[in-house]
């Protein structure tokens, strides 16, 4: 077949891309045709995203695929980070620039919402992990702030789904981001109308929610025009990015729950892939997330901080004149000594703090711990606490499920991590294979080229990317060690505090 070309807009927390899936019927190739930084911006003592500069930013890149492959693009789809979203006017308004899933504004607002909706009943009208980032705390702190705003709402739309809306003018909200908002319901595979109402928030602002590798519309003429396009077919992917991340996913496996993955980036997402979501009271307990997937599938899962804490302590060291490469600092971590100290990466404290190697220290003092005293302790510490996390939660995964894990693939940035990679294996005494690197970008662009006809299942998305990457695999070693390390890590980490 001649070569086709898919576009997917890649929005992380840190940066954005254009990239070009170019497809030959069996491999794919990625192109990167435009980079731009993202972030939050402080906004009297508020934290936002600049999304408009995102879509100046968008319209870039779309001109570049434009004058690199013209009339060789099929489609295109956005994909980006969960929880956060835009309220649209009637008459296409932007109401308020959006905010930063880390804004400070929901502080305390979750337990606000249990003395209305309790706790269980939450879970099971949603089936997600608790978090106060996610978009019903957000809603709810809003709704209590700005009332008149929120009001005047006329389509609640997930990050993605207005980039969609600025491309082709749709105004519908993608499956895999709707069930990262807590106010999707698991069972119904829609809209939490009863809980939401109970909540006192308006309702008549959700909009249709559509499965992966729907057809949005077309380019929108101006949008086109301005790019030097045809008016390509908009679709959605997968459009959360763990969504289409675990769709590039290139397991030979057939049973669901016998491999795990963990997306590995800002944010370490381990979970597996099963046909139903996990709803049961050790669910809730374990505070496990169900995240949609692929065809209908359910992504059993639990957010862990991931690598924020790595890159926090780097520009720590940056701004007291230590600047380090991430290679340099995966040195100094590998040349410290291991199993000084352990933190929990998922505690609060490490949400948003000032100063990271300050948060990490304080942890470890508090909990009677040896301080790690150089940047190697620090990044080794953080690097052995996340291996033990995530020991901890394959063990409730494998729990819910009732399978044990054969191997474990890593997906994502975080793969070019080589040391936390070992360390994982070491951990959790399962093979670790890693790769794609590109795994969000290669879901995004083979679930469109599975929409224009090309690609013909899941199974062969997952065929074509394992015949297209690099991968690496690593065995457990030193096991005894990791086995006392694990010891102590539960035992700091399920104290009282």
């Amino acid at each position: 077949m001649a070569e086709q070309v898919y576009l997917a807009i890649d929005l992380g927390a840190e940066s954005g891309r254009v990239m070009a899936g170019m497809f030959d019927g069996k491999h794919i190739r990625l192109e990167e045709l435009h980079r731009f930084s993202n972030g939050p911006v402080h906004v009297a003592d508020t934290m936002r995203w600049d999304l408009i500069r995102l879509w100046s930013q968008i319209q870039v890149g779309l001109q570049k695929a434009a004058a690199r492959f013209g009339q060789s693009i099929v489609s295109v789809g956005v994909d980006t980070w969960g929880v956060d979203f835009v309220l649209l006017s009637k008459t296409g308004e932007m109401l308020g620039q959006p905010y930063h899933y880390r804004d400070a504004r929901t502080k305390g607002v979750m337990e606000q919402t249990f003395q209305r909706v309790p706790r269980a009943d939450v879970f099971a009208n949603t089936g997600l992990q608790f978090m106060e980032i996610n978009s019903l705390y957000q809603l709810v702190a809003m709704n209590q702030t700005n009332p008149a705003l929120v009001e005047l709402a006329d389509k609640f739309l997930m990050i993605p789904d207005f980039f969609h809306w600025l491309l082709s003018g749709s105004r519908v909200v993608e499956f895999t981001n709707a069930t990262t908002s807590q106010m999707f319901h698991p069972t119904k595979r829609d809209w939490s109308v009863d809980m939401l109402r109970k909540l006192g928030l308006p309702t008549q602002m959700f909009p249709e929610v559509v499965n992966p590798g729907t057809k949005l519309g077309r380019l929108r003429e101006d949008v086109a025009r301005r790019a030097g396009l045809p008016r390509l077919e908009v679709v959605a992917p997968a459009t959360h990015d763990t969504g289409a991340a675990i769709a590039a996913v290139p397991t030979e496996r057939t049973g669901s729950a016998n491999w795990a993955y963990i997306s590995s980036g800002t944010w370490s997402l381990m979970g597996l892939e099963l046909p139903n979501a996990a709803l049961s009271q050790r669910a809730l307990e374990l505070n496990v997330t169900n995240e949609g997937g692929i065809d209908g599938t359910y992504r059993v899962l639990k957010n862990i901080m991931g690598l924020w804490l790595v890159q926090e302590c780097r520009k720590a060291f940056e701004r007291s004149g230590s600047p380090y490469d991430y290679g340099l600092l995966a040195q100094v971590a590998r040349d410290a000594r291991p199993f000084r100290a352990f933190v929990d990466p998922d505690d609060a404290v490490f949400l948003a703090p000032h100063d990271m190697p300050e948060a990490i220290r304080d942890w470890c003092r508090n909990t009677n711990q040896e301080i790690p005293d150089t940047d190697g302790g620090l990044i080794r510490c953080a690097l052995e606490s996340l291996a033990l996390k995530y020991r901890m939660v394959l063990g409730w995964l494998e729990e819910l499920s009732g399978h044990k894990t054969e191997v474990i693939h890593i997906v994502g940035g975080g793969t070019q991590n080589e040391l936390l990679n070992q360390f994982t294996a070491n951990a959790t005494g399962r093979p670790v294979i890693t790769g794609p690197i590109e795994a969000t970008a290669l879901g995004n662009v083979l679930v469109q080229a599975r929409t224009s006809g090309s690609v013909g299942s899941l199974a062969q998305i997952r065929d074509i990317v394992r015949a297209s990457s690099t991968m690496q695999r690593y065995e457990p070693q030193n096991t005894a060690q990791w086995n006392d390390a694990y010891g102590r890590f539960v035992e700091l980490t399920t104290r009282p505090k």
